[in-house]
This record gives C-alpha cells, sequence and structure tokens, in this order.
C-alpha cells in the first residue's frame, strides 16, 4: 500500500471551514451597513435641526420657516417641533430609520433618531 503524503486526511478542510464562516461573515458585513445608514441619518437629522433653528432665528414666521428648511432636508420621513423661549428657538427633528438592510432588518427594530439645535432669535 503506497504511502500518502500528509495532511492528505486535511483535504477540504479550508472549505468547510469557509463554508461555515462565510454566512457569519456576510451577517456582519450587512450589520456595519446598517450602522453606516443609521449614523448617516443621525447627521442628517442634526443638520436639519441646526439649519431649521437658523431659519427660524432670523424669520418673522419661525414655525414655518423650521418646518420647510427641515422638510427639505429630510424629507417626509420626519416630524419637526418648533419651541420659542424668549429669545431662543429650539427646533427638535424626530425620524424614524427603518432597518431596511437584507436580514438585518429581520433581527433588528427601527431606530429612533432624534436632532435638536437652538439658536438665538435675530429681528429679521
Amino acid at each position: 500500500m503506497p504511502r500518502r503524503p500528509r495532511g492528505h486526511r486535511d483535504r477540504g478542510q479550508s472549505t468547510v471551514e469557509l463554508a461555515l464562516a462565510l454566512p457569519l461573515v456576510c451577517l456582519l458585513m450587512l450589520a456595519v451597513v446598517q450602522l453606516a445608514v443609521v449614523l448617516r441619518d443621525q447627521f442628517s437629522a442634526i443638520e436639519a435641526a441646526r439649519v431649521a433653528a437658523r431659519a427660524a432665528a432670523v424669520s418673522a414666521d419661525p414655525q414655518s420657516a423650521a418646518s420647510t428648511t427641515a422638510m427639505g432636508i429630510i424629507g417626509a420621513r420626519g416630524r419637526v417641533s418648533v419651541a420659542e423661549d424668549g429669545d431662543v428657538v429650539t427646533v427638535l427633528v424626530d425620524l424614524v430609520n427603518g432597518t431596511d438592510v437584507p436580514l438585518i432588518g429581520l433581527l433588528l427594530p427601527d431606530v429612533e433618531i432624534r436632532g435638536r439645535a437652538s439658536m438665538i432669535f435675530e429681528p429679521p
């Protein structure tokens, strides 16, 4: 009986290991993509609140200026609320980020995102 080279029994082992690990690696990559989407929406909510607060601070009608400006940035996905307290206007932007990335969306709930900014009124 001829001798087989050493390690011959291990033939295909790396293929099996890759087949076992690949779904976990793909799931991890999809989770990273979902995290990037949530962070993008968080930055959008903060920016929308900041720009809307600035628009409200220099406008004669702070409510409509803030709502129009914020909705232009975040679209119809969010809700904008404006509070006036003396000489300060505060804008709060709320939106819900649906976890839409395949497979990850089934594992994670939707994420509520909030952006807030305050500015001092400047007469128009």
